[in-house]
Protein backbone atom coordinates (compact mmCIF):
# COMPACT_ATOMS: atom_id res chain seq x y z
CA UNK A 1 0.00 0.00 0.00
CA UNK A 2 2.41 2.35 0.77
CA UNK A 3 4.06 1.97 -2.37
CA UNK A 4 1.26 2.94 -4.03
CA UNK A 5 1.21 6.14 -2.17
CA UNK A 6 4.74 6.88 -3.30
CA UNK A 7 3.97 6.30 -6.88
CA UNK A 8 0.72 8.11 -6.83
CA UNK A 9 2.50 11.00 -4.49
CA UNK A 10 5.52 11.54 -7.57
CA UNK A 11 2.92 11.47 -9.92
CA UNK A 12 1.27 14.73 -8.33
CA UNK A 13 4.63 15.98 -7.53
CA UNK A 14 5.25 15.91 -11.79
CA UNK A 15 2.28 17.40 -12.21
CA UNK A 16 2.86 20.12 -9.79
CA UNK A 17 6.88 20.56 -11.03
CA UNK A 18 5.40 20.33 -15.11
CA UNK A 19 3.05 23.09 -14.38
CA UNK A 20 5.25 25.22 -12.98
CA UNK A 21 8.14 25.04 -14.94
CA UNK A 22 5.65 25.53 -18.27
CA UNK A 23 7.71 23.30 -20.40
CA UNK A 24 4.66 21.36 -22.17
CA UNK A 25 3.31 24.48 -22.80
CA UNK A 26 6.12 26.23 -24.23
CA UNK A 27 6.68 22.89 -26.58
CA UNK A 28 2.86 22.62 -27.35
CA UNK A 29 2.31 26.44 -28.39
CA UNK A 30 5.48 25.65 -30.63
CA UNK A 31 4.12 22.99 -32.40
CA UNK A 32 0.63 24.48 -33.01
CA UNK A 33 2.25 27.78 -33.99
CA UNK A 34 4.82 26.13 -36.87
CA UNK A 35 1.03 23.51 -37.71
CA UNK A 36 -0.95 26.99 -38.05
CA UNK A 37 1.88 28.25 -40.19
CA UNK A 38 1.84 24.99 -42.31
CA UNK A 39 -1.90 25.45 -42.87
CA UNK A 40 -1.68 28.59 -43.93
CA UNK A 41 0.85 28.57 -46.14
CA UNK A 42 -1.00 25.69 -47.27
CA UNK A 43 -4.73 27.75 -47.54
CA UNK A 44 -2.89 29.89 -49.44
CA UNK A 45 -0.87 27.76 -52.11
CA UNK A 46 -4.85 26.18 -52.82
CA UNK A 47 -6.15 30.26 -53.41
CA UNK A 48 -3.16 30.61 -56.07
CA UNK A 49 -3.81 27.53 -57.72
CA UNK A 50 -7.76 28.62 -57.54
CA UNK A 51 -6.87 31.85 -59.08
CA UNK A 52 -4.00 30.25 -61.79
CA UNK A 53 -7.44 28.14 -62.92
CA UNK A 54 -9.65 30.77 -62.62
CA UNK A 55 -7.64 32.53 -65.10
CA UNK A 56 -6.94 29.28 -67.38
CA UNK A 57 -10.98 28.70 -67.52
CA UNK A 58 -11.45 32.22 -69.19
CA UNK A 59 -8.82 31.90 -71.98
CA UNK A 60 -10.10 32.13 -75.34
CA UNK A 61 -8.25 30.93 -78.40
CA UNK A 62 -9.78 32.04 -82.28
CA UNK A 63 -8.79 29.47 -84.63
CA UNK A 64 -9.77 29.29 -89.00
CA UNK A 65 -9.44 25.91 -89.38
CA UNK A 66 -10.72 24.67 -93.01
CA UNK A 67 -11.64 28.95 -93.23
CA UNK A 68 -14.33 28.00 -90.35
CA UNK A 69 -14.07 30.39 -87.71
CA UNK A 70 -14.37 28.67 -83.79
CA UNK A 71 -13.28 30.08 -80.65
CA UNK A 72 -12.03 27.50 -78.03
CA UNK A 73 -11.71 27.74 -74.05
CA UNK A 74 -9.24 24.86 -73.00
CA UNK A 75 -9.03 25.76 -69.68
CA UNK A 76 -13.26 24.63 -69.12
CA UNK A 77 -11.83 21.24 -68.60
CA UNK A 78 -10.49 22.71 -65.28
CA UNK A 79 -13.85 23.20 -63.91
CA UNK A 80 -14.08 20.24 -61.68
CA UNK A 81 -10.60 20.89 -60.38
CA UNK A 82 -12.27 24.52 -59.72
CA UNK A 83 -14.91 22.88 -57.73
CA UNK A 84 -12.18 20.52 -55.70
CA UNK A 85 -10.24 23.57 -54.85
CA UNK A 86 -13.26 25.42 -53.07
CA UNK A 87 -14.02 22.69 -50.91
CA UNK A 88 -10.52 22.16 -50.13
CA UNK A 89 -10.06 26.20 -48.96
CA UNK A 90 -12.99 25.50 -47.17
CA UNK A 91 -11.50 22.58 -45.33
CA UNK A 92 -7.91 24.50 -45.15
CA UNK A 93 -9.85 26.99 -43.46
CA UNK A 94 -11.57 24.99 -40.90
CA UNK A 95 -8.03 23.45 -40.48
CA UNK A 96 -6.28 26.97 -39.59
CA UNK A 97 -8.92 27.96 -37.40
CA UNK A 98 -8.62 24.49 -35.60
CA UNK A 99 -5.14 25.40 -34.91
CA UNK A 100 -5.48 28.94 -34.34
CA UNK A 101 -7.96 27.91 -31.44
CA UNK A 102 -5.06 24.91 -29.90
CA UNK A 103 -2.84 28.16 -30.04
CA UNK A 104 -5.16 30.56 -27.92
CA UNK A 105 -6.13 27.55 -25.66
CA UNK A 106 -2.55 27.25 -24.75
CA UNK A 107 -1.85 30.71 -23.57
CA UNK A 108 -5.50 30.59 -21.57
CA UNK A 109 -4.91 27.25 -19.90
CA UNK A 110 -1.34 27.98 -18.85
CA UNK A 111 -2.27 31.25 -17.08
CA UNK A 112 -1.11 31.72 -13.41
CA UNK A 113 -4.54 31.84 -12.33
CA UNK A 114 -5.06 28.06 -13.67
CA UNK A 115 -1.87 27.05 -12.13
CA UNK A 116 -1.77 28.32 -9.07
CA UNK A 117 -5.34 26.44 -8.77
CA UNK A 118 -3.43 22.81 -9.55
CA UNK A 119 -0.88 23.28 -7.11
CA UNK A 120 -3.84 24.25 -4.65
CA UNK A 121 -5.23 21.09 -5.24
CA UNK A 122 -2.80 19.02 -5.79
CA UNK A 123 -1.38 19.87 -2.48
CA UNK A 124 -4.61 19.22 -1.03
CA UNK A 125 -4.92 15.51 -3.00
CA UNK A 126 -1.67 14.79 -1.00
CA UNK A 127 -2.88 15.34 1.74
CA UNK A 128 -5.75 13.16 1.51
CA UNK A 129 -3.60 10.72 0.64
CA UNK A 130 -1.40 10.80 3.57
CA UNK A 131 -3.49 11.92 6.45
CA UNK A 132 -6.24 9.99 7.67
CA UNK A 133 -7.84 13.00 8.82
CA UNK A 134 -8.63 14.25 5.65
CA UNK A 135 -9.49 10.74 3.64
CA UNK A 136 -12.70 10.63 6.66
CA UNK A 137 -13.87 14.61 5.56
CA UNK A 138 -16.69 15.04 3.56
CA UNK A 139 -14.89 17.30 1.05
CA UNK A 140 -12.00 14.46 0.17
CA UNK A 141 -14.15 13.09 -2.77
CA UNK A 142 -14.99 16.86 -3.85
CA UNK A 143 -11.56 18.11 -3.33
CA UNK A 144 -9.77 15.05 -5.66
CA UNK A 145 -12.81 15.52 -8.33
CA UNK A 146 -11.57 19.33 -8.30
CA UNK A 147 -8.00 18.42 -9.06
CA UNK A 148 -8.67 15.94 -11.55
CA UNK A 149 -10.58 18.54 -13.51
CA UNK A 150 -8.07 21.25 -13.07
CA UNK A 151 -5.39 18.49 -14.18
CA UNK A 152 -7.78 18.00 -17.77
CA UNK A 153 -7.93 21.67 -17.97
CA UNK A 154 -4.26 22.33 -17.29
CA UNK A 155 -2.37 19.60 -19.48
CA UNK A 156 -5.14 18.45 -22.34
CA UNK A 157 -4.53 20.77 -24.96
CA UNK A 158 -0.93 20.85 -24.49
CA UNK A 159 -0.71 16.99 -24.20
CA UNK A 160 -3.25 16.57 -27.20
CA UNK A 161 -0.96 19.12 -29.41
CA UNK A 162 2.74 17.28 -28.39
CA UNK A 163 0.94 13.57 -29.16
CA UNK A 164 -0.81 15.02 -32.45
CA UNK A 165 3.07 16.90 -33.71
CA UNK A 166 4.86 13.77 -32.79
CA UNK A 167 2.50 11.37 -35.01
CA UNK A 168 2.63 14.16 -37.52
CA UNK A 169 5.59 14.50 -37.89
CA UNK A 170 6.79 11.02 -37.83
CA UNK A 171 4.26 9.48 -40.22
CA UNK A 172 3.03 12.38 -42.12
CA UNK A 173 4.67 15.82 -42.50
CA UNK A 174 7.12 14.23 -45.58
CA UNK A 175 3.54 13.31 -47.13
CA UNK A 176 2.72 16.71 -46.36
CA UNK A 177 5.71 18.77 -47.60
CA UNK A 178 5.94 16.51 -50.76
CA UNK A 179 1.96 17.06 -51.50
CA UNK A 180 2.40 20.75 -50.99
CA UNK A 181 5.66 21.28 -53.24
CA UNK A 182 3.25 19.25 -56.09
CA UNK A 183 0.50 21.37 -55.02
CA UNK A 184 3.11 24.69 -55.34
CA UNK A 185 4.13 22.89 -58.86
CA UNK A 186 0.80 22.59 -60.66
CA UNK A 187 -0.51 25.88 -60.30
CA UNK A 188 2.81 27.13 -62.45
CA UNK A 189 2.44 24.57 -64.44
CA UNK A 190 -1.07 24.78 -65.38
CA UNK A 191 -0.13 28.72 -65.52
CA UNK A 192 2.72 27.70 -68.09
CA UNK A 193 0.77 25.68 -70.16
CA UNK A 194 -1.94 28.12 -70.49
CA UNK A 195 0.27 31.37 -71.00
CA UNK A 196 2.42 28.90 -73.48
CA UNK A 197 0.80 29.48 -76.89
CA UNK A 198 -0.85 32.87 -77.95
CA UNK A 199 -3.87 32.47 -79.82
CA UNK A 200 -2.87 32.46 -83.72
CA UNK A 201 -3.40 35.24 -85.61
CA UNK A 202 -4.37 35.01 -89.02
CA UNK A 203 -1.36 36.32 -91.42
CA UNK A 204 -3.09 36.03 -94.71
CA UNK A 205 -2.38 38.63 -96.65
CA UNK A 206 -4.27 40.14 -99.23
CA UNK A 207 -2.78 39.39 -103.12
CA UNK A 208 -0.79 42.33 -104.35
CA UNK A 209 -1.85 42.86 -108.09
CA UNK A 210 1.23 43.31 -110.49
CA UNK A 211 -0.02 43.70 -113.55
CA UNK A 212 -1.33 46.41 -115.25
CA UNK A 213 -2.83 45.01 -118.39
CA UNK A 214 -0.94 44.37 -121.51
CA UNK A 215 0.55 47.32 -123.10
CA UNK A 216 -1.10 48.81 -126.39
CA UNK A 217 1.16 49.52 -129.28
CA UNK A 218 0.13 51.45 -131.80
CA UNK A 219 1.90 49.44 -134.46
CA UNK A 220 1.27 45.99 -133.14
CA UNK A 221 4.95 45.26 -133.29
CA UNK A 222 6.29 41.24 -131.83
CA UNK A 223 7.28 43.44 -128.21
CA UNK A 224 3.78 43.93 -127.92
CA UNK A 225 3.13 40.89 -127.62
CA UNK A 226 6.44 39.64 -125.46
CA UNK A 227 5.35 41.94 -122.99
CA UNK A 228 1.33 40.47 -122.98
CA UNK A 229 2.59 37.27 -122.67
CA UNK A 230 5.26 38.59 -119.84
CA UNK A 231 2.25 39.93 -117.74
CA UNK A 232 0.46 37.00 -118.00
CA UNK A 233 3.17 34.49 -116.27
CA UNK A 234 3.38 37.81 -113.49
CA UNK A 235 -0.35 37.08 -112.88
CA UNK A 236 -0.02 33.62 -113.48
CA UNK A 237 2.70 33.45 -110.76
CA UNK A 238 1.62 36.01 -108.89
CA UNK A 239 -2.19 33.50 -108.32
CA UNK A 240 0.34 30.60 -107.36
CA UNK A 241 1.76 32.67 -104.43
CA UNK A 242 -1.70 33.78 -103.22
CA UNK A 243 -2.72 29.95 -103.37
CA UNK A 244 0.36 28.88 -101.55
CA UNK A 245 -0.28 31.65 -98.66
CA UNK A 246 -3.79 30.39 -98.60
CA UNK A 247 -2.88 26.48 -98.36
CA UNK A 248 0.15 27.96 -95.32
CA UNK A 249 -2.34 29.82 -93.46
CA UNK A 250 -5.29 26.61 -93.66
CA UNK A 251 -1.90 24.69 -92.67
CA UNK A 252 -1.09 26.68 -89.89
CA UNK A 253 -4.51 26.60 -88.46
CA UNK A 254 -4.92 22.94 -88.34
CA UNK A 255 -1.32 23.15 -86.37
CA UNK A 256 -2.45 25.68 -84.32
CA UNK A 257 -5.67 23.08 -83.65
CA UNK A 258 -3.66 20.26 -82.79
CA UNK A 259 -1.50 22.35 -80.41
CA UNK A 260 -5.01 23.36 -78.74
CA UNK A 261 -6.00 19.63 -78.14
CA UNK A 262 -2.64 19.19 -76.51
CA UNK A 263 -2.72 21.83 -74.64
CA UNK A 264 -6.34 20.20 -73.33
CA UNK A 265 -4.76 17.40 -72.72
CA UNK A 266 -1.83 18.22 -70.49
CA UNK A 267 -4.02 20.35 -68.59
CA UNK A 268 -6.33 17.46 -67.91
CA UNK A 269 -2.99 15.89 -66.50
CA UNK A 270 -2.16 18.67 -64.61
CA UNK A 271 -5.30 18.77 -63.57
CA UNK A 272 -5.71 15.10 -62.24
CA UNK A 273 -2.37 15.35 -60.44
CA UNK A 274 -3.53 18.08 -59.05
CA UNK A 275 -6.79 16.75 -57.50
CA UNK A 276 -4.54 13.74 -56.53
CA UNK A 277 -2.41 15.96 -54.36
CA UNK A 278 -5.44 17.65 -52.74
CA UNK A 279 -6.97 14.70 -51.89
CA UNK A 280 -3.86 13.80 -49.57
CA UNK A 281 -3.69 17.10 -48.37
CA UNK A 282 -7.29 16.99 -47.06
CA UNK A 283 -6.77 14.03 -45.70
CA UNK A 284 -3.37 14.91 -43.40
CA UNK A 285 -5.31 18.30 -42.35
CA UNK A 286 -8.74 16.49 -41.19
CA UNK A 287 -6.08 13.42 -39.10
CA UNK A 288 -4.09 16.66 -37.61
CA UNK A 289 -6.56 18.70 -36.55
CA UNK A 290 -10.04 16.96 -35.99
CA UNK A 291 -8.97 12.77 -35.42
CA UNK A 292 -5.86 12.91 -33.65
CA UNK A 293 -6.81 15.34 -31.59
CA UNK A 294 -10.15 13.84 -30.56
CA UNK A 295 -8.22 10.67 -30.28
CA UNK A 296 -5.72 11.54 -27.47
CA UNK A 297 -8.12 13.68 -25.91
CA UNK A 298 -10.16 10.39 -25.06
CA UNK A 299 -7.21 8.52 -24.41
CA UNK A 300 -6.52 11.24 -21.78
CA UNK A 301 -9.78 11.32 -20.22
CA UNK A 302 -9.53 7.79 -20.09
CA UNK A 303 -6.19 7.80 -18.27
CA UNK A 304 -8.12 10.45 -15.85
CA UNK A 305 -10.66 8.31 -15.05
CA UNK A 306 -8.27 5.25 -14.19
CA UNK A 307 -6.07 7.02 -11.88
CA UNK A 308 -9.32 8.69 -10.40
CA UNK A 309 -10.47 5.24 -9.32
CA UNK A 310 -7.39 3.69 -7.87
CA UNK A 311 -7.13 6.97 -5.70
CA UNK A 312 -10.02 6.59 -4.62
CA UNK A 313 -9.35 2.73 -4.07
CA UNK A 314 -5.96 3.93 -1.98
CA UNK A 315 -8.01 6.54 -0.31
CA UNK A 316 -10.89 4.56 0.78
CA UNK A 317 -8.32 2.24 2.71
Amino acid sequence: MNLKKILQTSLVLLLAAAALSGFADTTSQKYAQESLNRALLTYAAARTLNGVVSVAQGTEIALEPGGVGVVLTPGQVLDPINDLIERFSSVMLVAASSLGLQVILIRITSAWGITALLVVALAASLMLLWSPKFRNSAYASTTFNVALLLVFVRFAIPIVVICTNFIFSTFLLSEHDAAAAALKGASMEIEQINNGDEAPINNEEQPATEGDGAMESSDGSVGSLVESATTSLLESVSRLGDSTKEMASSVSDWVDSANVVDRVGQLKQSAAEASSHIIDLIVIFVLQTILFPLAFLWVFVEILKAMASRTISAIGN
